[in-house]
């Protein structure tokens, strides 16, 4: 008899890590025959949303995204998105940022497509612009080395300027790699593991973690993370950036 009791979800103060056996679905207006995993939001003290959204036969993502802006990549699938001009075909690694104020529409996806979706509430800058909507391919932009490792590789899937209040970046580790310290930071990150496994320190709690995993950390969490296993382990993370901090 299998025992339904066991998970390695563990939610905290300040972190949590989410694994799939304990999802539980939302129902969100506008999303139609969609599948979708609310993962992180405010109820856990988090400052961003972040979900799993899979599309079934006829799945559509329909809305407009107010004073919030949102970031989806494709984790697996295709589809077509509309938001700001022609429609646009997204597969695997491809991705689209939509800024305030835009309506979006997704559809014409293969059955079990399945987007990872970041969402916060955009905070204006004065003297700069708000972004447009941005659409790429991961697979197309260059890795570069994190903190002189070779063993550590990082690409930036979002512009670095001051426009925007959030970065979201594909963090790759080769067997063995590791984070050179322990951070400990005012940026909160929310990630979704896309290939491989390791043992992440959250706090001072070590968890092992693998492909399908989420992670949240608040801001100030102290945070490590090294690769284990025979392939490279993979991540894709957001972090807020490039704003005051609050009094």
């Amino acid at each position: 008899m299998e025992l339904s009791a066991l998970t390695r979800t563990v939610v905290k103060r300040n972190h949590a890590l989410i694994s799939p056996d304990g999802y539980v679905n939302s129902v969100i207006p506008g999303w139609t025959n969609c599948t979708v995993n609310v993962i992180i939001n405010k109820a856990m003290g988090a400052n961003l949303v972040q979900a799993l959204v899979t599309l079934n036969n006829d799945g559509a993502i329909t809305g407009k995204t107010g004073d919030t802006e949102m970031f989806f990549y494709v984790v697996q699938g295709n589809c077509t998105v509309t938001a700001g001009g022609p429609g646009k075909f997204m597969s695997v690694g491809h991705f689209v940022y939509l800024p305030i104020e835009t309506s979006y529409s997704f559809g014409k996806a293969e059955a079990g497509t399945q987007l990872l979706l970041f969402q916060k509430v955009y905070e204006p800058l004065e003297g700069h612009a708000t972004p447009k909507v941005i659409t790429g391919d991961s697979t197309k932009i260059s890795k570069a080395e994190y903190a002189g490792d070779p063993a550590l590789q990082m690409q930036l899937l979002l512009p670095d300027n001051l426009s925007f209040d959030m970065a979201v970046n594909i963090f790759t580790y080769h067997p063995g790699g590791h984070l050179p310290f322990v951070e400990t930071h005012i940026m909160e990150h929310g990630l979704l593991y896309l290939q491989g496994q390791g043992i992440y320190r959250l706090d001072d709690q070590w968890y092992p973690v693998q492909k399908g995993d989420s992670i949240w950390m608040a801001p100030y969490c102290p945070q490590w993370f090294t690769a284990m296993g025979k392939e490279p382990a993979v991540y894709i993370y957001y972090k807020n950036v490039n704003r005051q901090p609050t009094i």
